[in-house]
């Protein structure tokens, strides 16, 4: 098994920023509820392509620029800030085409050599942009010394959820290939307005809290000190039939079948709790967070609705989460956990839930908001569904369909977040990102090594 090397170097080649072509309208665009949901987070794709046949890399970021230029007209909040809107008294994505800032870049590594298990040796500070020095957006196209290709896109989350950012990167990668993008983005405001009157039930209340930053984070637990805790990124692939057996066991002597999200939710819930138990942490909190998507959802209502929803470019995610001490789930069976998950997420799959939604965050504002699962400082992981983003056909950039695509979590990012995707060699696989404790990593790679495989060259087939 090829795990790949760390030991590369990259260099800069050229900085350069891209606005987005004539004609465009300065203008500004409110925040929606959701959107206000956001902590000030930024959030990564990255793609890997083998070598294209027939273009230079010249040519390649030339063309690449010319039609990210094209993209930004169709998406200008990408090209713009958030800013403080004086007239409003209130940030809001101020769309003034300053610009997004491009990478190129060159690589001494060949893509068969690159380390994609531990995205903090191969992608952090080399083929990722480090941090949003302008705007919104950050890319970097990097030429490997196999001649392969990676493109890797940085954004601020508060603009875009993954739906979002799969939008804007599919379209991109059409217009390279001189194609009619599939979706034309809304940015429309009107139909995620709140009721009037405002209603939502208290329920409202255990999903979401007012966001207070801990005043000296790095502190706050002394087993931080030795690096235990330190959250690191890490790449695993899980095998479709690890992840039916993992089905099974959630759906055990009951008249249901209950989803292989919920199923591995329910699995990496009782891992992460078994390592708190290994560490003495018996009766902390361990919460678990599932993200929802609301489109679908909000769609109820008629033709056009559906059509704004489905392409609605912007943050649209409900946060619920169940919360038990690990010793309790210890000693649950993985039916047991799957009927937690199953009954913390149901309330969440309306439409009545996400307008309850706005109307609870019209309310709060202009107080910051966030998951009530990662509020306090309790032990607590996000889990988000990527399968639907169909990045290996959609990304397609002019030559040829990706060999290798993920997300991508910055270091500096203190919230714990897991990524389920689909494989790019077995549809019954999944290849499934982490970012993580170090502590919690190491547990489930000494205890459940049969069901999260390192990925490796190998298993991508490169």
């Amino acid at each position: 098994m090829n795990i790949g090397c760390d030991n590369f170097s990259v260099k800069m080649i050229e900085n350069a920023v891209v606005h987005a072509q004539e004609p465009w309208k300065e203008h500004w665009l409110p925040f929606t509820n959701f959107d206000l949901l956001v902590p000030p987070f930024d959030v990564g794709s990255i793609f890997f392509y083998k070598k294209p046949a027939h273009a230079s890399f010249h040519t390649i970021v030339n063309t690449l620029k010319a039609s990210l230029s094209r993209a930004l007209t169709r998406y200008p909040p990408l090209a713009g800030e958030i800013a403080w809107n004086g007239a409003v008294g209130e940030n809001q994505i101020h769309c003034n085409n300053q610009g997004v800032y491009f990478i190129e870049a060159v690589a001494n590594v060949e893509l068969k050599e690159l380390n994609l298990y531990n995205p903090d040796e191969c992608i952090e500070g080399k083929l990722m942009p480090t941090k949003l020095v302008r705007g919104v957006l950050s890319i970097q196209v990097t030429k490997l010394k196999c001649d392969g290709i990676v493109i890797g896109v940085m954004v601020d989350h508060r603009i875009v959820d993954g739906y979002s950012a799969n939008m804007f990167i599919s379209s991109w990668a059409d217009m390279t290939r001189s194609k009619t993008p599939s979706m034309i983005p809304s940015f429309g405001r009107s139909y995620l307005k709140p009721r009037s009157p405002t209603i939502y039930s208290p329920s409202i209340d255990n999903v979401f809290a007012p966001f207070l930053p801990p005043s000296n984070p790095d502190n706050d637990d002394p087993s931080k000190e030795d690096g235990v805790y330190r959250i690191v990124n890490r790449v695993y692939y899980i095998e479709g039939a690890q992840l039916k057996r993992l089905q099974v066991l959630a759906n055990e002597n009951i008249g249901c079948t209950r989803s292989k999200l919920v199923a591995f939710t329910s699995y990496l819930w009782k891992i992460v709790a078994l390592s708190m138990v290994n560490s003495g942490k018996h009766d902390e909190a361990c919460n678990v967070v599932v993200a929802v998507d609301g489109r679908r959802r909000l769609s109820e209502g008629g033709e056009e609705k559906e059509r704004l929803m489905v392409s609605h470019f912007g943050n649209v995610l409900s946060m619920p989460y169940g919360s038990k001490k690990p010793q309790e789930l210890k000693e649950m069976s993985l039916t047991s956990i799957a009927k937690e998950v199953q009954e913390f997420l149901e309330p969440a799959t309306t439409k009545e839930h996400f307008l309850e939604i706005i109307d609870w965050v019209e309310e709060q504002k202009p107080r910051p908001l966030i998951s009530k699962a990662l509020a306090n400082g309790e032990t607590a992981f996000t889990v988000s569904a990527g399968q639907r983003f169909e990045t290996m056909d959609a990304i397609d950039f002019g030559w040829g369909k990706v060999t290798f695509g993920m997300c991508h979590i910055p270091s500096s990012r203190n919230d714990c977040f897991v990524m389920t995707m689909g494989s790019p060699t077995n549809k019954e696989d999944w290849v499934v990102y982490m970012h993580m404790p170090m502590k919690h990593l190491n547990f489930l790679e000494a205890h459940a090594s049969q069901v999260f495989k390192p990925m490796n060259a190998d298993y991508i087939k490169i």
